[in-house]
């Protein structure tokens, strides 16, 4: 069939013409940023150039809307600093900016072969850490740990995987599904007019911010839709955002006390009779615990905990149990704390003691056909059980280990440092940029990897501070215009969208995610890539599971996912497929028998962060303040886009939100530089002086270094100097091993001299002069 003339569902060609230049329609896992939203873009391309970036009106999610990041992705592709070739240095040239060299495909991986050769035989497999990050298509757990590495050490350097894990495991534990989402009819054909699709009255957003960030499939102007259909919020958050400000409740608790907060709200819902009877009833286990568990909650004691008036607390309770239907988004606020799972069970019991699960315009989810299950293959297959319990933490936390087959991120740090049980020689980094964005004490992690690491090696768009301490290999990675791929929302966890990446044009040599895991894993590890003809054949196992072919499915460039509902009274939710959840008591469980088998509480509880004015009232004469970290931005996706200029000129420094009053008290003023510390380290951030933030609240943005600054050591593109995740600790998880307090904890700030701002906008203004 002739491509141009493929057309989708909707009437619209995935390639045309269009005044003399090719249009390429594609949904994209990451722009780069947010993901897996699959935002529907066009790309106008002539002569293997992309000219510019429109919205695509056909997409039936985003409809033609998009953010700052996917309108400059022009200046990303073409930005002076990108590195679009494989360079390489000796090993002893680390962390010196000016050693790296062009090389070719064959000579790069020829130097990886070589060192993987020597140091797995030596060493073993074990030795081998894979630093996951975003990269431009998500889930490389399978071709990168397995298939291509060989390694049982595939490691998210966050502590606590402090990032959607709590939500997504307490979340499977309790309802046996990955991902509970939002209904705003993104899988139905006809979105908010579908006969089947009911609007919510009310939707809760509770530590999410959804406009800034669109992360894991939800697309965040569907909140603006629903609220032009009347539906109505409450917003839980100790900021004062946007859609705070239009709420009808804004619950402004102090970070970190969320579980309280739920335990609460489900105490009114339940001695008020506000519940629906019929689901808890025949759907629901553990209730009369529950209940019983909540009644140490009452209103009073959670304001005194949270902040929150009584009366707060009883109007949002009552107002969400009222609401028929009702939607909760929780965001990656729930995670960021080591009570965190217990404040995602109190959400879930919310769901589902109002009967809003699975029904239009509640929470969706994923039918048992299409979960995560579907996607790939077995980690073991690629690894074997012999080396997967060799898994750093097994021994530990051999829940969070089990669950999301992942290392677990502080015993890693710990074997770093000390070579136990067993030495780490052997790095890759898959688009991550560990030392400026993900983990806590990031010096910490930089002192180890450069310690004990023999030979490391990543892929990525531009060179980060990661990779130039520790890396003697760089692979040019494709932005997400230049590839082919696959997105799920949610990584199939969520019944919206399939989205399809397709390839507009290149730019030098660089390659996909998948492309360079297979080039370089054919080498490495052939016999796990002998039956693939080539990549697309690759990305058909690997992601679609061969019921579709890519080169046939890309025409679609987006599918609905076909939202059915009630699928619990149907048995779509089980693997023997009878009526029921798929949990061990085939219910709804308010009472976790999972937690239980693992030596964990089955109800819910609060407990009160490691570092508060509650908990540790004499830190507070050194550290009067509650640190919150992690400000989402329009501008930037984590640490990326920080040498875009367009994003850079809208976010051109690391900010630190401060109430005035308490600026005052200190002498910082509005736009001054100030230093903010603890006991476990220091940042420098801009004051952004706010009623956003109340006044013992200190709110910072993270992800921050600087592109434009002196890469080698000790520099190193200025990571540490406004790394808030100087201030985070490790090693300060839940019983389980998941969530740590990157949201709460107790800092102090003070102003510094304006010269370190001249300082910095001379050098953020000659950058800018370069790469224009």
């Amino acid at each position: 069939m002739d491509t141009l003339a493929a057309v989708n569902d909707l009437g619209k060609p995935w390639r045309y013409e269009e005044d003399g230049l090719t249009v390429t329609r594609t949904a994209v896992w990451s722009p780069p940023g947010c993901h897996p939203v699959g935002c529907g873009l066009k790309l106008y391309t002539k002569d293997n150039k992309l000219i510019r970036v429109e919205g695509d009106e056909n997409h039936p999610v985003t409809q033609g809307r998009l953010c700052v990041r996917c309108i400059s992705l022009k200046d990303y592709v073409y930005n002076k600093s990108r590195i679009t070739y494989p360079m390489k240095r000796e090993r002893q040239y680390r962390g010196q900016a000016d050693k790296w060299e062009r090389c070719t495909w064959d000579e790069a991986i020829d130097i990886i072969e070589k060192n993987y050769r020597e140091i797995t035989a030596k060493y073993g497999r074990e030795s081998i850490i894979l630093f996951a990050g975003t990269g431009r298509e998500g889930g490389t757990l399978n071709p990168y740990g397995s298939m291509m590495l060989g390694t049982p050490n595939y490691t998210y350097t966050q502590s606590g995987y402090a990032c959607y894990v709590p939500r997504l495991a307490g979340t499977a534990y309790m309802l046996g599904v990955t991902y509970p989402e939002i209904d705003y009819a993104g899988g139905l054909p006809g979105r908010y007019d579908d006969p089947e699709y009911q609007v919510p009255e009310v939707l809760v957003l509770w530590g999410k911010a959804p406009l800034e960030s669109n992360g894991d499939g939800f697309f965040g102007h569907a909140v603006i839709d629903l609220m032009k259909r009347g539906t109505r919020l409450i917003v839980v958050d100790p900021r004062v955002n946007w859609l705070a400000s239009r709420a009808d409740v804004h619950l402004r608790l102090r970070s970190g006390t969320d579980a309280a907060l739920g335990m609460a709200m489900l105490n009114v819902i339940i001695s008020e009779d506000l519940y629906d009877h019929d689901f808890v009833k025949y759907w629901c286990y553990g209730f009369e615990e529950l209940a019983e568990r909540v009644k140490e909650m009452p209103v009073e004691k959670a304001a005194e905990i949270t902040g929150i008036p009584a009366d707060k607390i009883v109007e949002a309770a009552r107002m969400y149990a009222a609401a028929t239907p009702a939607a909760l988004q929780w965001g990656l606020a729930i995670d960021q704390k080591a009570n965190g799972m217990q404040a995602g069970q109190c959400i879930v019991a919310l769901m589902a003691i109002t009967g809003n699960v699975d029904v239009p315009g509640g929470q969706i989810l994923a039918d048992i056909n299409f979960g995560l299950n579907e996607v790939g293959f077995g980690i073991e297959e690629g690894v074997g059980k012999e080396l997967m319990d060799k898994m750093i933490g097994l021994d530990k936390y051999p829940v969070y280990c089990n669950t999301i087959l992942n290392a677990h991120a502080d015993m890693m740090l710990e074997t770093c440092e000390t070579g136990k049980p067993y030495p780490i020689k052997f790095g890759f980094y898959a688009g991550n940029n560990l030392m400026s964005c993900t983990s806590a004490e990031p010096k910490r992690w930089h002192d180890a990897l450069v310690k004990t690491l023999d030979f490391c090696f990543t892929i990525d768009c531009f060179m980060t501070p990661s990779a130039e301490a520790t890396c003697e290999v760089f692979l040019p990675l494709a932005a997400a215009a230049e590839e082919d791929g696959v997105s799920f929302t949610h990584y199939s966890g969520s019944p919206v969208t399939t989205n399809f990446m397709n390839q507009a044009f290149t730019t030098g040599e660089a390659l996909s995610d998948i492309e360079a895991c297979f080039k370089v894993g054919k080498r490495l590890n052939p016999h796990m890539f002998e039956e693939y003809q080539d990549y697309h054949d690759f990305i058909d196992h690997l992601r679609l599971s061969r019921k579709l072919r890519f080169e046939e499915a890309k025409k679609e460039v987006t599918i609905q996912r076909d939202v059915k509902y009630y699928k619990y009274e149907t048995g779509d939710l089980r693997m023997d497929h009878s009526p029921g959840f798929n949990t061990p008591t085939g219910k709804v469980e308010l009472y976790s028998t999972v937690f239980e088998q693992f030596g964990e509480d089955p109800l819910p509880y609060y407990e009160e962060p490691q570092y508060s004015p509650v908990n540790t009232p004499e830190l507070l004469a050194q550290y009067p303040f509650v640190l919150t970290t992690g400000a989402r931005t329009f501008a930037f996706f984590h640490s990326e886009n920080r040498q875009v200029p367009y994003c850079r000129e809208l976010n051109p420094d690391p900010l630190l939100e401060i109430n005035p009053k308490t600026a005052k008290r200190l002498g910082i003023a509005n736009g001054q530089w100030c230093e903010v510390w603890n006991q476990f380290g220091s940042a420098k951030l801009k004051a952004k002086v706010s009623e956003v933030v109340d006044e013992q609240t200190i709110h910072a943005q993270h992800g921050w270094w600087f592109p434009e600054e002196e890469g080698s050591e000790p520099n190193l593109y200025g990571t540490f100097r406004s790394n808030i995740n100087n201030l985070v600790p490790n090693f300060h998880t839940g019983k389980l091993g998941f969530g740590a307090p990157f949201k709460c904890l107790l800092c102090n700030v003070r102003p510094l001299d304006e010269n370190l701002d001249t300082d910095m906008n001379e050098i953020w203004e000659k950058f800018k002069r370069e790469d224009q």
